[in-house]
C-alpha cells in the first residue's frame, strides 16, 4: 500500500487513558493506543460521555490482549462489569452496541493505517515507534473504518438476569446469569447439553 497524507491532531483527552494503560501493563504499545482511540470514537459515534457509569455501552471485541484493554480503559465496559464480551476472530476490530437503543455499530482499523503510521512520523526510529506516535495523532476517521450492524443473536439473551441462579439438574452445578439451557423442561448447564469445551482427563 502507498502512504497518503494524513492529519496529524494528538486528542487532550487522550493522556489520562494511556497513562491508566501504560501503568497496568507496565508499557504502551500500538495496540493499546488503537484500543483507546477506538473506545474513544465509540463515545462520539454514540454522542455518550466515556468511561461510563452506568451500563448503558456494551462492547464486543474481537481480539483479547492490549487492544482490549485500551478499550475497556476509555469506554469503562470490561467482564467484570458484564458489558464486554469477547468474540474472538483476531481482529484488531468491536462493535459497540447502545443498550438502551438497540444501535450498532461495528468499528475497525484501517487497512492502510500502519503505511500512513510511518508516513505521519517518518523520523520514528522503528515502525513500531511510528505507530505507537501516530496512532496517538492521526484523526479517527482516518485510523478506523465504521458501519452500522446488526447483531445476529438477542441482546436481551446476551445480557441475561443478573442474579438469577439455578442448578444443572444433570451435574448439580450452580448456573447464573440465564445460561442454562431447558432440556425437557430441565435447566442444564452447556456443558451437560453437549455445548463442551472441556473433557476429563482419562
Amino acid at each position: 500500500m502507498t502512504a497518503k497524507a494524513v492529519t496529524a491532531k494528538a486528542d487532550p483527552g487522550l493522556e489520562p487513558f494511556l497513562s491508566q494503560l501504560a501503568g497496568l501493563h507496565k508499557h504502551l504499545c500500538p495496540r493499546q493506543v488503537l484500543g483507546v482511540r477506538m473506545g474513544m470514537y465509540a463515545a462520539d459515534l454514540f454522542s455518550l460521555e466515556l468511561p461510563q457509569g452506568e451500563k448503558r455501552l456494551l462492547t464486543f471485541v474481537e481480539t483479547d490482549g492490549c487492544f482490549a484493554d485500551g478499550i475497556s480503559v476509555a469506554t469503562g465496559c470490561s467482564m467484570g462489569h458484564r458489558t464486554m464480551r469477547l468474540v474472538d476472530h483476531g481482529k484488531i476490530a468491536a462493535t459497540f452496541v447502545d443498550t438502551h437503543t438497540g444501535k450498532a455499530q461495528r468499528c475497525w482499523v484501517s487497512p492502510d493505517a500502519r503505511v500512513n503510521a510511518e508516513a505521519c512520523v517518518p523520523e520514528a526510529k522503528s515502525r513500531w515507534h511510528a505507530q505507537l506516535a501516530a496512532y496517538q495523532q492521526m484523526l479517527a476517521e482516518e485510523l478506523f473504518q465504521v458501519q452500522e450492524v446488526v447483531l445476529s443473536f438477542d441482546m436481551d439473551a446476551v445480557i441475561g438476569k443478573p442474579g438469577s441462579r439455578t442448578a444443572c439438574f444433570a451435574c448439580g452445578e450452580e448456573i447464573i446469569n440465564q445460561r442454562e439451557i431447558l432440556i425437557d423442561g430441565q435447566p442444564t448447564c452447556r456443558n451437560c447439553a453437549g455445548d463442551k469445551y472441556w473433557v476429563i482427563r482419562k
